[in-house]
């Protein structure tokens, strides 16, 4: 079993953008189509079929999952399930703030094991761009509340922590941290399966209020969100910063250590004579630039840039070689045992 192309797989959303991923996949921009979803077996909240990944030959990469999940994903599955989410998400506008539930959150509520903890890496980054995460003190929950439902975009911004952001910069956003993502950012997303959403902000979407809470209404859905500050140290922690131009003989590591139990995100981005190997298991690439070769157990698959791909467990430890640069999100180590029996058949 080899790793298999993907169809590209954009995915049309409530707010602007999507033009550079448009051009990283070859297509003609299409609008209100900001998203991604690279080797995606888990659909938009709300419906059965948006943002499923297909292979080239149109298979569900669900459906491949499902039939043999040994060899997709090492061990069981339930639905197909991976453990991760990959997107590439451009902003052509700023994102509305707002906040994913946590794991305990989403059981109780929502009747799923996963929340959405969730990372960025920066590709891209124009004009004055930002990211905003985390309060930058305690907020009191009945006022933002009256600001959430007076659509005060001011007052939640300026109570935001925002970080100007480049190229290289990666971001962890814990479930529960009220965030957004500025105009004219490019990131690649990390995040646990989910599609799980509440808006405290909605009027610059094309969504509504009675579309932003998950169907909990507000009173039950603010549970969900954290009304803590969050500076200093504990910000500091959620950032770290990488030269994705630098060429390296082993796969870089991109994300802060707090995320490794959710998800894990590698540059592979080889000298002359290097070819990083990654270890066997599940994941999703997508490949920035260059050419090369995907040398594994059971094969060799040529790839270049602009291609998204899926790589099964049974290929076995792989590497690349060639001058390719290529982006590898795999699921949090003991995925399964982090989860208990909740996905465990």
């Amino acid at each position: 079993m080899t790793p298999q192309l993907l169809q590209p797989n954009l995915v049309h959303h409530f707010y602007a953008g999507g033009a550079r991923i448009a051009a990283l996949r070859g297509l003609p921009p299409v609008e209100r189509c900001p998203e991604e979803w690279v080797g995606a077996t888990v659909a938009r909240d709300g419906s059965s079929e948006v943002g499923l990944a297909r292979t080239a030959d149109g298979t569900l990469v669900r459906d491949l999952v499902q039939a043999d999940p040994a060899a997709w994903v090492g061990g069981d599955s339930i639905g197909g399930d991976t453990g991760i989410l990959l997107k590439l998400l451009d902003a052509g506008q700023r994102l509305p703030v707002h906040v994913h539930p946590d794991r305990d959150f989403a059981a109780r509520h929502l009747d799923c094991p996963y929340g959405k903890t969730e990372a960025w890496l920066v590709l891209e980054a124009t004009g004055d761009a930002a990211v905003y995460l985390g309060w930058s003190a305690d907020v009191d929950p009945d006022e933002l509340a009256e600001r959430r439902d007076a659509q005060d975009s001011d007052w939640m911004l300026s109570r935001l922590n925002r970080i100007p952001v480049r190229p290289g910069d990666a971001f962890l956003v814990p479930a529960g941290t009220p965030h957004a993502i500025g105009e004219g950012v490019f990131v690649a997303e990390v995040q646990e399966p989910t599609d799980f959403s509440i808006l405290l902000e909605w009027s610059i979407t094309t969504s509504t209020r009675d579309e932003s809470h998950l169907g909990l209404g507000f009173d039950q859905a603010m549970a969900a969100v954290s009304t803590a500050g969050l500076s200093g140290q504990a910000l500091e922690q959620l950032v770290v910063h990488h030269d994705l131009d630098d060429r390296v003989a082993t796969p870089v590591p991109l994300l802060p250590e707090a995320g490794d139990p959710y998800f894990r995100l590698h540059l592979l981005a080889p000298g002359p004579d290097d070819a990083p190997e990654v270890r066997e298991g599940f994941a999703a690439l997508v490949v920035l630039s260059g050419t090369g070769v995907l040398e594994g157990a059971t094969g060799s698959v040529p790839v270049g840039g602009g291609q998204s791909l899926v790589v099964p467990s049974a290929f076995g430890p792989w590497r690349l070689v060639g001058d390719a640069r290529v982006l590898v999100a795999r699921p949090g180590e003991g995925w399964r045992e982090a989860l208990g029996q909740r996905i465990v058949g």
